[in-house]
C-alpha cells in the first residue's frame, strides 16, 4: 500500500505545524516523494538532525508504506 499525499502531509503537519511543506510525487505512484520542508524546528540543527526529525515524524512508515522520500529541509 502506497502513501497518499494527504496521509504524508498529515504526518508532516502534525510534527511541523508551523512549516511550509511542498510535496512532489516523483513517479506518479504515491510511493516516491520529494518533500521540501521549511520549519523553525530546524533552526540550529544539522541537515542530518533535520532529516532525523522528519523520519521520526513518519512513525516507522519509511520503507513500508513510503518507499522513497527525497528531503530538502531548512529553517526559515
Amino acid at each position: 500500500m502506497a502513501m497518499t499525499r494527504d496521509r504524508l502531509q498529515g504526518f508532516l503537519f502534525e510534527a511541523f505545524p508551523d512549516a511550509e511543506i511542498t510535496l512532489t510525487d516523483l513517479m506518479g505512484d504515491n510511493d516516491h516523494w520529494q518533500a521540501e520542508i521549511v520549519s523553525a524546528k530546524f533552526s540550529g540543527k544539522t541537515r542530518v538532525a533535520q532529516h532525523q526529525l522528519v523520519y521520526a515524524a513518519l512513525k516507522g512508515k519509511m520503507g513500508g508504506e513510503l518507499h522513497a522520500l527525497a528531503l530538502k529541509t531548512r529553517a526559515p
